[in-house]
C-alpha cells in the first residue's frame, strides 16, 4: 500500500488515541507519530517529548464519570476526580483494548506538513534516532494538542524583575515556591491549583495577580461532583436561566467569595472560562492567599500593581495560557498564534485545505476527550464517505455565524477563540453526522 492511500495522525495523546481507534474502526489505513517514547501526551509527568505541562500533584477537575470515554469507562476504583497516574493507566488500558498501543510509531516528531498539488499531502518525520524521511498522505489529522506553548503577557509588563521567572508550564514540584514570595499572574487553574500549593508550605508569602478576577467553582457540593449538575437539559436552557442556576449553586456552596478576600470577577458567570478549586477560598480566608489587580511595573525585587501597591517577590510566575502551535506548518501556510485564531467548520475541518482536520482544538465548559471522541468519529466517517461536508461556502458562512456569537458572550478574547459549551457542542457534531450521512455503498 502507497503512503498516499494513507493517513497522517499527529500525537499520541488522549485525542489521538480515540481517533487511532476511529480509524481503525473504520478500517483506514494510517500511521501515527508520537514525538516522544510513550503515550498520553499532556498527562503523562515528565513525558520525554518536552511537551508535557503537568505537576506531580496534578488531578483532573472534571469527574471521572463526566471524562471518559463513551465506550469504555474509568475504574470504579479510581478516585472521583483521578490523579495523573491513574489517568496514564487509564489511557493504556484504553490503547490495549482497542488495539491502538501497538499502531503508534514513537520517538517520531512530525517536522513538516504541506500540500501537494494532486491534493495529497507530504508529510516530514525525524526519528530521535535515525535518518528523516518524508511521506504523501491522502490526510492529515492534527493532535498535537493546544497546552504545550506558553503564552506571555503582550506587550510584556514594563521595567526589569531581578527575581526568578517562571510559566506555569514549566512548574512541577512544591519545592521550586516553598519559603518564597510568590506573585502569580492569572486566575485560572494551574494558577490557583500552583498558588494552593505553594500557601501550603508556608514561610512565604503568595500572591495572585488578577485583570479581572474569575467566578471560582468547587469540585463538590452537596457530596457530588459540582459539574454533575451540568446536563443537556440544563444545557438547553437560556444562558439567564442556566446563570441563575449556577449562580445559586455557588451560593449555597460556599457564598459569597468576597467575603474570603477573593475578588469579585468584572465578568457574568457563563462570560469566561471558571476556576475550580476546592481550596482557594479556603486558603484565602485564612490569609495564606492574597490578591492583587494587574502589574504596572516590575521594580528589581519588588512588583508595583495597579492599585499602587507594591510587593517584594522572589519569584514570579506567569500562568496566563498557551498559544495554538504547529511547527511542522510553514508560516506562511498557517499561523494563528497570535490570537489562537483557528477558523474551522465545527471547530474541525478547514475549508481552504482539504484532507486536513484538527481534533481537540476546543476549550469546553466541562471535559474535552468525550468532544475529541465524537469528532474522530465523525472525520473517520468523512474519510470513508459515509459523511460529507457543505460547500466550502457554507462552512465559511458558518464560521463567520459561530465567530459572531463568541465574541458576543465572551469578547475578543484569545483566551476565549476556542470555547465551547460541552453538551450543545457534542450535539452539533452528532447532528453533522446525521444530517450528513450519505448512503452506504
Amino acid at each position: 500500500m502507497s503512503a498516499a492511500e494513507k493517513i497522517c495522525l499527529i500525537g499520541a495523546g488522549s485525542t489521538g488515541l480515540t481517533a487511532a481507534k476511529a480509524l481503525k474502526e473504520a478500517g483506514l489505513p494510517f500511521d501515527c507519530f508520537e514525538k516522544g517514547s510513550a503515550l498520553g501526551g499532556n498527562w503523562r509527568y515528565g513525558n520525554d517529548n518536552g511537551l508535557s505541562s503537568a505537576y506531580r500533584s496534578l488531578h483532573i477537575n472534571t469527574n471521572r464519570e463526566i471524562m471518559s470515554y463513551s465506550d469504555f469507562p474509568m475504574s470504579a476504583q479510581y478516585p472521583t476526580f483521578p490523579h495523573h497516574s491513574h489517568i496514564i493507566r487509564y489511557f493504556e488500558e484504553y490503547a490495549r483494548h482497542f488495539g491502538v498501543a501497538d499502531l503508534i510509531t514513537y520517538n517520531t516528531e512530525v517536522t513538516g506538513v504541506r500540500p501537494n498539488p494532486d491534493g495529497s499531502w507530504r508529510v516530514a518525520t525525524r526519528p530521535r534516532a535515525g535518518t528523516p524521511h518524508e511521506d504523501d498522505y491522502r490526510a492529515v489529522i492534527v493532535a498535537n494538542g493546544h497546552h504545550w506553548s506558553p503564552r506571555y503577557p503582550e506587550p510584556p509588563f514594563p521595567g526589569h524583575f531581578t527575581g526568578e521567572t517562571l510559566h506555569a508550564h514549566f512548574y512541577r514540584t512544591p519545592d521550586q515556591v516553598a519559603g518564597r514570595n510568590v506573585v502569580i499572574v492569572g486566575i485560572g487553574n494551574s494558577a490557583v491549583d500552583i498558588a494552593c500549593e505553594a500557601a501550603r508550605q508556608y514561610g512565604g508569602q503568595v500572591t495572585i495577580s488578577t485583570r479581572s478576577g474569575a467566578h471560582i467553582l468547587p469540585n463538590w457540593l452537596w457530596g457530588m461532583p459540582f459539574d454533575s449538575l451540568a446536563s443537556p437539559f440544563t444545557s438547553k436552557l437560556p444562558l439567564a436561566l442556566q446563570r441563575l442556576v449556577l449562580k445559586a449553586a455557588l451560593w449555597l456552596a460556599h457564598g459569597n467569595q468576597e467575603q474570603y478576600g477573593v475578588p469579585r470577577p468584572q465578568r457574568a458567570l457563563l462570560m469566561e472560562h471558571p476556576t475550580l478549586s476546592q481550596d482557594l477560598l479556603n486558603l484565602a480566608g485564612r490569609g495564606l492567599i492574597q490578591f492583587k489587580p494587574n502589574i504596572r511595573e516590575l521594580q528589581g525585587d519588588k512588583i508595583l500593581f495597579e492599585d499602587g501597591s507594591t510587593l517584594p517577590a522572589d519569584l514570579l510566575i506567569y500562568a496566563t495560557g498557551y498559544k495554538v502551535s504547529f511547527p511542522f506548518f510553514a508560516p506562511d501556510f498557517l499561523n494563528v498564534e497570535a490570537q489562537n485564531n483557528l477558523e474551522l467548520y465545527r471547530r474541525v475541518v478547514h475549508p481552504d485545505h482539504p484532507g486536513l482536520y484538527f481534533l481537540a482544538f476546543i476549550q469546553p465548559l466541562g471535559a474535552i476527550m468525550p468532544l475529541a471522541e465524537i469528532q474522530a468519529k465523525w472525520v473517520a466517517q468523512l474519510l470513508t464517505g459515509q459523511c460529507q461536508l457543505p460547500s466550502p461556502a457554507a462552512m465559511r458562512q458558518s464560521i463567520a455565524a459561530d465567530k459572531a456569537a463568541l465574541s458576543r458572550r465572551y469578547g475578543p478574547s484569545p483566551r476565549h477563540t476556542m470555547q465551547v459549551d460541552f453538551y450543545p457542542y457534542k450535539e452539533l457534531i452528532e447532528e453533522e453526522i446525521r444530517q450528513h450521512a450519505t448512503a452506504k455503498v
